[in-house]
């Protein structure tokens, strides 16, 4: 049970703002912004996504730049609060096309529609975007592609030979196309988060995947879809050693959406499904099998006199030549008495951007990309306020890597076929499988 629920920018602008119960002040959004912004006195580290401040508990989640937030009185679940604000958000996009603050503004008559709906009294009713197509009524209305700002990661969908539509992630499950027509279309996403722990040798001391088989239906008539995976996948770790050698793709557990069959996975590794209106969840993975890592990386810091220490972080990709990352950033914390960093990178060294935080003593290091096979190098010079305590590589570290990498996963799960179960020759909708693998911890030790 919530009492209030409201959307702000990141600059603390209220967007939309519901009050189902009059239990809390008005003020609240002032008060959570305040209270997110200066978390700490200090201004550093996040707000946790559940704190309570005065008798009023604020819930809270950051959804493609926005701050969800609902306040309640009462002792709720923190993660019912916290799911349903995800799923509020999940379903304004797939009304909206895409979820931002000019689209909000540009269809708060249809946000406050779905909002009514969705929660009664303080109490939700549905989130399902099938559901609510009986009860909302509003047409959306389209930003305009042309004036939209970078989709960031959602862009690298954009690549490879066979390109996606423009429209393919702006696109609204109840919107037309111009003309009254609508374009009959299904995407699978197979998104994968992996998490690599190295050793200061190099040697792989945990590695994990959290992998997510997303689908998002713009077909008629709800017509029941085959989804074949590998044919040597194994669920369970039971007696298997490796995956990465061994040909098999071996998952240690996974679950899937509700309207998903399995009478057949067993046999034949297909799934059966009716896909429901809007972006879902067809199936979650967890892999800790050993994988090759995308990325390997050696960091050498040494003393090179008086006050002063080198530093040399070398980043190799392991992936086929045919593949690209994209917005890499390495950082990694420098003893807390360094004054200054001076930087040196590879000639002919293109997108690179490097940078020193003095608050937080940390360096970055940008790549705008980098190709598979190739490796980068970059040399920094560190100077002390005072001499070291000792070992300099204990006071330093680790080193941390995040970035995107569009068609490729670590996990080798493939998507073998998409296809109706009644086969037709005048119904033959357009169908994409994608793959992208983002770095959830990628870190290695000095």
């Amino acid at each position: 049970m919530i009492s209030q629920l409201f959307v702000l920018s990141q600059r603390g602008d209220n967007i939309v703002f519901r009050d189902y119960r009059g239990e809390v002040q008005k003020g609240s959004a002032e008060i959570f912004f305040r209270k997110v912004k200066f978390w700490n006195d200090g201004g550093e580290g996040d707000a946790p996504p559940a704190f309570n401040v005065n008798g009023v508990n604020y819930f809270h989640v950051r959804v493609s730049g926005l701050l969800f937030v609902a306040t309640t009185r009462v002792n709720v679940s923190p993660s019912l609060v916290l799911e349903l604000l995800q799923r509020i958000a999940r379903l304004i996009k797939d009304y909206l096309g895409v979820l931002n603050e000019d689209s909000l503004r540009n269809n708060f008559v249809l946000v406050y529609e779905l909002l009514d709906e969705v929660i009664d009294f303080g109490y939700a009713q549905t989130t399902s975007t099938e559901v609510l197509k009986s009860y909302v009524f509003n047409e959306p209305v389209m930003i305009d592609a042309a004036r939209m700002p970078s989709l960031g990661p959602a862009a690298i969908f954009m690549q490879g030979n066979k390109r996606m539509p423009g429209t393919a992630i702006t696109k609204s499950v109840v919107a037309n196309e111009p003309g009254g027509r609508r374009r009959e279309e299904i995407f699978v996403d197979v998104i994968e988060k992996i998490s690599v722990t190295f050793s200061a040798s190099g040697y792989i001391l945990t590695s994990e995947i959290d992998g997510t088989i997303q689908m998002k239906s713009y077909l008629t008539g709800n017509p029941e879809i085959l989804l074949a995976l590998n044919d040597d996948l194994n669920i369970g770790r039971g007696d298997y050693r490796s995956s990465y050698g061994s040909g098999a793709v071996i998952l240690d557990d996974c679950n899937f959406h509700e309207s998903v069959h399995l009478n057949s996975f067993d046999i034949d590794r297909t799934l059966t499904l009716v896909p429901p209106d809007g972006e879902f969840s067809v199936m979650n993975y967890r892999m800790t099998q050993e994988f090759k890592p995308p990325f390997r990386i050696n960091a050498l810091l040494e003393e090179a006199g008086l006050l002063k220490a080198e530093l040399i972080l070398k980043v190799h990709a392991e992936f086929s030549s045919s593949i690209t990352a994209n917005s890499i950033l390495v950082q990694m914390p420098v003893p807390t008495y360094t004054t200054r960093v001076s930087f040196d990178l590879e000639p002919g060294a293109v997108g690179n951007t490097t940078d020193y935080r003095e608050s937080s003593k940390t360096l970055e290091w940008g790549l705008k990309k980098i190709v598979g096979g190739s490796e980068h190098t970059l040399r920094a010079k560190l100077t002390f306020a005072q001499e070291p305590h000792g070992n300099i590589t204990k006071e330093a570290g680790p080193v941390s890597m995040t970035f995107t990498i569009p068609m490729y996963n670590a996990s080798r799960l493939q998507v073998k076929y998409l296809q109706m179960a009644k086969k037709s020759n005048t119904y033959n909708p357009y169908r994409w499988v994608r793959y992208v693998t983002e770095a959830n911890s990628y870190v290695a030790r000095l």
